[in-house]
């Protein structure tokens, strides 16, 4: 009886250091390591078992084959980004188009390169190439981890002391990041001696992961879950059922379906689907139906310069809201005249006034303010104080009709459309509108243009069936591609999970109130698991 008591405590102690539930570590108990087995035949009781069983309990790291670890082999750079990724929260992405020639889409890794490469934790060994099997060295390794934790780096570390004897051996790149592994206690040397170039092996890699997951508050922060923003999908050429599944799909909280618009002669057109209602307050969702002109803009400036056509619509809109149980309405005026301007404005003040009496949610589409006849009706600031949020319609750079090919929504482009704005409505306010499409321009000898615009899906089976060769643009953020269609030249700046990581990540930079999607059955499905690794990203800080 007493021997069985006291395996039966062995067995509760090694039980608890390998839960997957219990994130902090105590010493492995020897008398636990005797009496029961360890879960790899090649691993001995030294300083990286603890860090092993931990993190293979939480299933950060894993074996290389039947009761095997193989702690002293070099770990391969796609192994690395893939336990450094499992150990911030970060999901696999199946992009439809690889990044590089040596990760194709048949390897194991390449759901993990993928996010790696959009995230910027990693980066290629040359624009082509990943090298995915070769070891990855110490201080790459550094690198890494301090991207992951989005960790702020000494611009010139070269004015500290030396810390190591080999830091002479140390590359430029690196440094910063070494000096700040050290700095946290996460990553140290040997004999004085920090080896940047030597591979890192399964055991040590297990032992950094695991300081990294027990240093104080840092498991809490990535069990919390990311800051609820909103996530607006709107409906364009789909039925209600197929907005429903891609809403589902997407895991946006805000749904705008395309319901009412001035029509011909100032009639107001009314195509709601109160069974998306239904759907969506079911699911927790809200539903903020648009409210569009279909840019007529000489009905519009009809409507909005008469009091009593505004406060007609006004009243149409507020009753359906209250009669379908709608949460917000959504106006997506568009082509309309600059004259419009006050007009425009005292409209929004007004449908404000009536839905806070609800209450609902008003929004209110606005493209990037460039200085011209386009954005002259918007009185950015003036809306602001009337309208709960304005959406910052991030595309359109290049549209329909432009005579220069172009990229329908480019990183400064867009930069310097949100800071524009910013200056006259709070971060709080803003939403931060995103293209789920791109075109195909055609370039033709004689100079003129014709494009076409691609759903990404669309997109995708463009590239892949021509085998359209794309190349990375780091100032513009996405890739972009030539290739002939018989004697024409055609032009591509795509939009893909790469491309719109960014572009969030540019948003959250600023702590924008949340996202739109222009529209959900424009998108390919890893755009979506794109997006939610960035907020996983961005709700953390590791100190």
């Amino acid at each position: 009886m007493k021997y069985n008591a006291a395996l039966r405590r062995a067995l509760i102690a090694l039980s608890l250091i390998l839960s997957a539930a219990s994130f902090a570590i105590t010493p492995y108990p020897a008398s636990a390591a005797e009496a029961v087995q360890l879960p790899y035949d090649d691993l001995k009781n030294n300083f990286a078992t603890e860090a092993i069983l931990n993190m293979s309990s939480l299933k950060f790291i894993t074996g290389t084959g039947v009761r095997r670890f193989e702690p002293y082999k070099a770990i391969t750079r796609a192994e690395f980004v893939t336990m450094i990724e499992r150990l911030i929260g970060i999901k696999p992405v199946s992009s439809a188009i690889p990044t590089f020639t040596d990760v194709p889409k048949t390897t194991w890794f390449y759901e993990w390169v993928q996010p790696a490469i959009q995230l910027n934790l990693a980066q290629g060994t040359s624009p082509a190439l990943f090298e995915p099997n070769r070891s990855v060295t110490r201080q790459e390794a550094a690198v890494i981890l301090t991207r992951a934790l989005k960790q702020r780096l000494e611009s010139d570390p070269s004015d500290r002391d030396a810390i190591y004897e080999d830091q002479d051996l140390i590359d430029d790149w690196a440094l910063p990041s070494i000096y700040r592994m050290y700095d946290l206690g996460l990553m140290s040397g040997e004999d004085g001696s920090f080896r940047p170039s030597d591979s890192m092996t399964r055991q040590e890699a297990a032992v950094l992961m695991n300081r990294t997951w027990t240093h104080p508050g840092w498991s809490e922060q990535i069990k919390a879950a990311p800051q609820a923003k909103i996530q607006l999908g709107w409906q364009y050429g789909q039925t209600t059922k197929q907005f429903e599944q891609q809403a589902v799909q997407a895991g946006v909280n805000t749904l705008s379906p395309r319901w009412y618009f001035i029509g011909k002669k100032g009639a107001f057109e009314d195509q709601s689907d109160t069974s998306l209602v239904a759907w969506a307050h079911k699911q927790g969702k809200k539903v903020w139906a648009m409210v569009g002109n279909h840019s007529d803009q000489e009905m519009t400036h009809l409507m909005l310069i008469s009091a009593v056509k505004r406060q007609t619509l006004i009243k149409e809109l507020t009753d359906r809201v209250r009669k379908y149980n709608i949460d917000g309405i959504n106006i997506d005026f568009e082509n309309m005249m600059p004259q419009d301007r006050h007009s425009f404005t005292a409209f929004i003040a007004a449908l404000k006034q009536e839905l806070a009496r609800v209450p609902a949610v008003l929004s209110v589409n606005a493209s990037p303010d460039l200085g011209t006849d386009w954005t002259e009706v918007f009185d950015y600031a003036a809306l602001a104080k009337y309208a709960d949020y304005l959406l910052l319609m991030g595309y359109d750079e290049h549209w329909g009709g432009d005579p220069v090919a172009g990229s329908v929504s480019s990183l400064p482009w867009l930069k310097q459309g949100i800071e524009t704005l910013l200056k006259q409505v709070p971060a709080e306010q803003v939403i931060l509108a995103l293209p789920m499409y791109t075109r195909n321009w055609r370039v033709y000898s004689n100079g003129t243009t014709q494009s076409e615009v691609l759903d990404l899906p669309q997109q995708n089976r463009l590239v892949l069936a021509k085998q359209i060769k794309t190349t990375w643009d780091d100032q513009l953020g996405q890739y972009y591609a030539a290739y002939k269609d018989r004697s024409t030249l055609n032009w591509i700046w795509l939009e893909d999970g790469r491309s719109i990581a960014l572009k969030v990540s540019l948003g959250e930079s600023y702590s924008l109130a949340g996202y739109g999607y222009w529209y959900l059955g424009g998108a390919s499905v890893d755009i979506w698991s794109s997006i939610r690794n960035v907020m996983r990203v961005q709700a953390y800080h590791f100190t």
